[in-house]
């Protein structure tokens, strides 16, 4: 893996962490449950790591193009 998407896959993986925290602690603190874009976020937020692992990205632009 390359030093620059291994920054990014760690970026993510960062970020992801520090929102799944911040649901944990909501969770346990007030017992509410994290409203469902919280979750649509981070999601995303996998799916963007999951494409940057795998190079899907690249591969449907280059598959759209031709």
């Amino acid at each position: 893996m390359s030093q620059s998407k291994r920054e990014q896959v760690i970026s993510h993986l960062r970020y992801i962490r520090q929102e799944l925290r911040e649901m944990h602690q909501g969770v346990r603190q007030d017992g509410l449950l994290p409203e469902a874009g919280e979750i649509r976020g981070v999601m995303a937020q996998m799916e963007a790591l999951l494409e940057l692992l795998e190079g899907k990205t690249s591969k449907k632009a280059k598959a759209e193009a031709g």
